[in-house]
């Protein structure tokens, strides 16, 4: 079977995370997606990888992972000509993806009605930081701002309640995202198999925030009382708690079917004397008195490391799982097995693939990101334009 987005057309015309990789998931599934940017540098994403605090390296990954597969177009759509260009293309899409500031649209003429009125089948998906409606649609958003402090994800994310709230990482809130605006594209498109007809789809960061923090937001739109989050050792259950191994490396439990399980964890922490102690037999007393627990159980896993304690807990069949690094995720042979990890086409740089499969459905082997306009000729060419008119447009510093 051929790739289920074949022959679509997708114009990219974000920047940064979000609705470039809602781009670039249509991509995987063999979607022809044009990516536009400023001649020149290109793209400011190209850079966030060597922004400080990042990982160094020698290659852009933040560009790789998110514009991978994608064919590159320089254009200037500060000029007149440019932005001719841009509205033929679109003449001719499936999908229009952009992210760019909504006043900012309106002056370059590339909202949905303008594109719409030279495309009536045109999906057009709009991806904001606070959404179109209200007094707030013209604030800039990030993922650090609008989805991870403004949803309450930041300050529910903290070790126990006297500490700092957590900063999130680059792209923690941008990937989910993505798939968000990927869900709303496809709604689009099955639409216009019914109806014959395109429309505006789209999302938000803080749209995405509120429902990635959604099980505390609707706690409280229900009024609940909420309880400070307590220091680990703390921890109302020490079976769901999270226990520092002998090596400085951490294991995480979940153990939630405690009359089953709490005997065979005792007996692997060595600990099969606890199972007699008054303050641990049943589930309520090992609540009332799970800071002893803990106790006990931090004491347990200081004697092994953590490779050690991964088999003794996977052999017993519990529920648990290493607290991993980055660096450990690139080794994770499940990871490589399940198709998460997968390689570069012709090449041994690994990547990471999109969330989403369909049985007896190859993906696109994933190619490597565009260099700044590198395929500006042939698209143009497919646009209809003659080689003169090409030169003339370069000359005139509208593409590169």
């Amino acid at each position: 079977m051929t790739n289920i987005l074949d022959g679509l057309r997708v114009i990219d015309c974000g920047s940064f995370i979000a609705a470039p990789g809602a781009a670039t998931v249509l991509s995987d599934f063999g979607a022809d997606v044009i990516k536009v940017e400023p001649p020149g540098a290109g793209d400011a994403a190209r850079t966030i990888s060597r922004m400080p605090g990042n990982p160094s390296s020698e290659h852009p990954y933040g560009w790789l992972l998110d514009n991978r597969n994608k064919r590159g177009l320089a254009l200037n759509l500060a000029s007149p000509a440019g932005l001719a260009v841009l509205k033929r293309l679109a003449e001719r899409a499936d999908v229009f993806i952009t992210n760019f500031p909504l006043a900012t649209r309106k002056k370059l003429g590339i909202g949905y009605e303008a594109l719409s009125a030279l495309n009536p089948r045109l999906i057009y998906a709009s991806f904001t930081g606070y959404g179109e409606r209200g007094a707030e649609v013209a604030k800039p958003g990030f993922d650090l701002t609008a989805y991870w402090a403004r949803s309450g994800l930041m300050d529910g994310c903290r070790t126990d309640a006297g500490t700092p709230p957590a900063r999130a990482l680059t792209g923690m809130g941008d990937h989910p995202s993505a798939i968000s605006l990927f869900g709303a594209i496809m709604l689009g498109l099955y639409q216009r198999e019914r109806t014959g007809k395109g429309s505006q789809v789209g999302s938000s960061l803080l749209a995405n925030g509120f429902w990635a923090h959604g099980f505390q937001v609707q706690a409280a739109l229900c009024g609940a009382t909420f309880y400070p989050r307590q220091p680990r050792d703390q921890h109302f259950n020490a079976l769901t708690a999270y226990y520092r191994c002998r090596d400085d490396k951490w294991i995480m439990l979940t153990i939630l079917n405690e009359n089953r399980d709490w005997p065979v964890l005792a007996q692997c922490l060595g600990r099969a004397n606890l199972l007699n102690a008054p303050r641990f037999v049943q589930r309520a007393a090992r609540s009332k008195h799970a800071p002893a627990l803990i106790a006990e159980s931090d004491a347990a896993f200081a004697t092994r490391d953590r490779p050690e304690w991964r088999k003794i807990l996977g052999d017993a069949g519990l529920v648990f799982e290493i607290v991993a690094s980055a660096q450990d995720t690139v080794t994770d042979q499940q990871a490589i097995d399940a198709g998460v990890l997968v390689p570069f086409d012709n090449d041994t740089l690994m990547t990471i693939d999109s969330p989403l499969h369909v049985d007896g459905v190859a993906k696109v082997k994933p190619r490597k990101a565009p260099d700044v306009g590198q395929h500006s000729g042939e698209i143009l060419r497919e646009a209809g334009y003659s080689d003169g008119e090409i030169e003339q447009l370069r000359a005139s510093e509208t593409v590169a």
